[in-house]
C-alpha cells in the first residue's frame, strides 16, 4: 500500500512540474482553443494587425496557423508557441526547440508568446527573398498568395495550397481580408474616367488632358477616385502627402508604394496618378499596342494603362531596367511576336 501511494504522490509530482513547466514556455492545456473557431476569434486580431503592418493577407497568416498548429494544439505551438512550423534557419539568435519533422530532432524557433510566433512569420516571408514575389500579388488573392507558398518552398505537402485555400472557404476567412482592405476609400467612388489617361514620363497627368474634358477638376460632381483599366485611382493635388492621402482615403502605409511600384518612402508630386488598388497584369480589352512618343517611360506608360512594369517588359521581351525607342510598338496584353 506504501509503495501505491508513493508511486501515486510520484506521479502527481511529475504532471505538477509539466504543468509549470508549460505555463512557463508555452501554452497550458487548459488554455488551448477548443476548435478551430476558437482559434479564429483568439487570435485573427493579431492576423488582421499583421496584415495592416505587413500587406500579409489574414486570411493567408489564420489558414497557416491553424494547419502549422493544429488549431494551436501542436507539440511546437504548445511547449514553444511556434504558430507556423519556422525552423531556425541561419541568423536566428533567439530560444529554440527541438522536433522531429522531416528529420529528427531538426531545430525550431520558440516563442515567448503565441503573438510573437504571428509576427516573426510575417517578418519571416517578408524578409526572405524567396517570398518576395507574393508581396507583388494582390493582398485579396488568398488563392495566389497559397499557391505561391506552396511554389516557394514553404511545405513539402503536394497539396498544401489546396489546403490552405480550402481551410480559407470553410471558414469565410477572406471576410478578415475584406475587413482591412475595404476600408480604403471614403464615400462612394465612381468610374470618372473611363478611357486611358495620358501620362508624362513621372507618372504624371499631361496638361493636354488636366485641362481637357476628360478629367473634372473642380464642382459637386469631382470624384477624388477615378478609375482605369478597373483599378481605382486618384490625381495628387496640391499639398497632398504620402501621409495625408493615406489618411483621407484610409490606406494602410505600403499601399501606396507597392500599388505603384515606388519606393516605400516618396513625396506625392501634383499631378501624379497613384493607384490605390493593385495594377494589373495587361492593359484593358482595346489597349493592344502603345506607340512610344516623346518623354515616356517604362514606369510611365505602365501607370497610364494600369499594367505592372515587369509584365511590360516581359511582353516585350526588353530587359528589365532598359527604356523603349522613340516611335517604338509596345505590347500591352500579349507576348510581341518574334520578328
Amino acid at each position: 500500500m506504501h509503495r501505491i501511494l508513493l508511486f501515486v504522490s510520484s506521479l502527481i509530482y511529475i504532471i505538477m512540474m509539466f504543468s509549470c513547466r508549460v505555463s512557463r514556455t508555452g501554452t497550458s492545456r487548459a488554455e488551448l482553443p477548443a476548435t478551430a473557431i476558437d482559434y479564429i476569434e483568439r487570435y485573427k486580431d493579431v492576423a488582421i494587425s499583421e496584415m495592416k503592418r505587413t500587406g500579409i493577407p489574414a486570411s493567408i497568416t489564420m489558414a497557416q496557423g491553424m494547419l502549422e498548429s493544429g488549431y494551436g494544439r501542436s507539440r511546437l505551438a504548445i511547449e514553444a508557441n511556434n504558430h507556423f512550423g519556422i525552423k531556425c534557419h541561419n541568423g536566428w539568435t533567439g530560444p529554440t526547440i527541438r522536433h522531429h519533422d522531416d528529420r529528427r530532432n531538426e531545430c525550431f524557433r520558440k516563442y515567448r508568446t503565441a503573438e510573437e510566433s504571428f509576427r516573426d512569420h510575417s517578418d519571416f516571408l517578408k524578409n526572405t527573398p524567396r517570398y518576395q514575389f507574393l508581396f507583388e500579388l494582390d493582398p485579396a488573392d488568398y488563392k495566389g498568395w497559397a499557391r505561391g507558398l506552396k511554389k516557394a518552398g514553404y511545405a513539402t505537402n503536394p497539396d498544401y495550397a489546396g489546403l490552405l485555400i480550402r481551410k480559407i472557404e470553410e471558414y469565410e476567412l477572406y471576410e478578415l481580408d475584406r475587413m482591412v482592405l475595404n476600408g480604403n476609400y471614403s464615400g462612394k467612388s465612381e468610374k470618372a474616367l473611363q478611357s486611358v489617361t495620358p501620362i508624362n514620363r513621372d507618372g504624371m497627368i499631361t496638361e493636354k488632358t488636366r485641362n481637357g474634358n476628360n478629367l473634372p477638376l473642380s464642382g459637386d460632381n469631382y470624384s477624388r477616385i477615378m478609375e482605369n483599366n478597373r483599378i481605382k485611382y486618384i490625381i495628387v493635388k496640391e499639398g497632398d502627402t504620402k501621409e495625408s492621402i493615406e489618411r483621407e482615403l484610409n490606406l494602410l502605409h505600403w499601399q501606396l508604394s507597392r500599388y505603384n511600384e515606388l519606393p516605400e518612402i516618396f513625396s506625392p508630386v501634383p499631378g501624379q496618378i497613384l493607384y490605390i488598388q493593385p495594377k494589373r497584369k495587361k492593359a484593358a480589352p482595346g489597349n493592344e499596342i502603345h506607340k512610344v512618343e516623346e518623354g515616356d517611360t517604362m514606369y510611365s506608360i505602365s501607370q497610364q494603362y494600369g499594367i505592372k512594369v515587369k509584365y511590360l517588359y516581359y511582353y516585350n521581351r526588353m530587359e528589365e531596367g532598359s527604356e523603349p525607342e522613340l516611335g517604338s510598338m509596345l505590347w500591352l496584353r500579349r507576348v510581341k511576336p518574334v520578328d
